[in-house]
């Protein structure tokens, strides 16, 4: 049986709300005594890293938790297949969950009571990086032998 809607336009009820900033997303909506998460992302393109230093955020008060690689059981997800971290950092249980390869990549995870806290206690998580090669231009650097890959 054909569908009813193939190739004909569908009018969508929350567009105009959509388009004009009036439609409302989860982060909108605010709760008396809801706690806050906020992530802390990798700057660094490439690298890995060597540690990741909680203590005081931890110790920030009202900041409830503070979650790193080590925190996660399981650590990796993927759209085809399991091969990304969901936080990278030493201590993880996925082979290559030390590393980052983006700016983005996710390290941390704080828990506060407030949005300001969270962000306090994102500026006291310490992170050192070893820095890794960034390529570029991949055909200069087949040509260089510069290449390092990793399986």
């Amino acid at each position: 049986m054909k569908s009813q809607l193939i190739g004909k336009s569908v009018n969508r009820k929350d567009a105009l709300d959509k388009v004009t900033g009036r439609a409302l997303y989860p982060g909108d909506f605010y709760q008396s005594g809801q706690l806050i998460m906020k992530v802390l992302f990798s700057e660094k393109p490439h690298a890995i890293i060597r540690s990741v230093d909680i203590a005081s955020a931890e110790k920030l008060a009202g900041v409830l938790a503070v979650f790193t690689a080590k925190d996660v059981p399981h650590n990796e997800y993927g759209l085809m297949k399991q091969d990304q971290p969901v936080l990278c950092g030493p201590n993880s249980d996925n082979p290559y969950g030390d590393r980052v390869r983006c700016v983005g990549d996710q390290i941390a995870v704080v828990v506060a009571e407030s949005e300001m806290l969270a962000k306090k206690a994102m500026d006291l998580i310490r992170v050192e990086y070893e820095n890794l090669t960034v390529i570029t231009k991949m055909d200069q650097d087949i040509k260089d032998n510069s290449l390092q890959f990793q399986t």
